[in-house]
């Protein structure tokens, strides 16, 4: 298996495409580090991850928290060593309309967005670095190349994340670290089953 003996951290892993990601990193032998605020959607990550036949460890919190994340990486080297794979899908898609996107709405979902894989990325790379080799995969959006009606502010934070991505990558391009981006569209996960907007019309809208 191709990551074997490597290891990994997920964040946003507690469904959706965070679980879905780490359960393929498990699949392909590498042990994970799940990060969500939702223990208890962590702790049934963690159950199919261990089912698979890797490490897992399970750390709760904010995910943009720079002491939160402190803690986290200590407690993943202490149980796995040095991490080698950062997956960056920890995000809020709320699904508003411009006129309600308060200053300080504008100033939390860029801090989980955009602020988080900045802090998660500060804080692994110097394990890769270290290793000489690495990936960084940041889960930017459609959103940020078509634009949308109800996601300006979502939209401006991937945006970021995707120009975060370029410039990091071309940084460390000669040290064994890519570092990638992912923009999905819509994917039928649990956070899209529970958004307010009807979905078809809200797709009708980036066609």
């Amino acid at each position: 298996m191709m990551h074997t003996g490597r290891n990994a951290v997920v964040t946003g892993a507690a469904r959706g495409l965070g679980r879905a990601i780490a359960l393929r990193l498990a699949k392909e032998g590498a042990n994970v580090s799940i990060w969500d605020l939702n223990e208890s959607g962590l702790r049934e990550t963690e159950s199919l991850v261990k089912a698979l036949g890797v490490e897992v460890v399970v750390c709760a919190g904010d995910c943009a928290n720079e002491a939160f994340i402190a803690d986290a990486v200590a407690k993943t080297q202490s149980q796995l060593g040095m991490v080698h794979i950062l997956v960056n899908n920890a995000a809020l898609s709320p699904f508003r309309k411009f006129p309600d996107v308060t200053p300080d709405l504008w100033d939390e979902l860029m801090r989980i967005n955009l602020k988080g894989p900045y802090l998660c990325a500060r804080a692994l790379l110097p394990d890769m670095l270290t290793a000489g080799w690495g990936r960084i995969v940041n889960i930017a959006s459609s959103a940020a190349q078509t634009g949308g009606s109800s996601s300006v502010d979502y939209a401006a934070s991937k945006g970021g994340v995707i120009g975060f991505t370029k410039a990091l990558a071309v940084e460390h391009a000669s040290s064994g670290v890519t570092v990638n981006c992912v923009p999905p569209g819509f994917v039928d996960t649990e956070g899209l089953q529970e958004s307010p907007v009807v979905v078809e019309d809200f797709a009708s809208q980036r066609r």
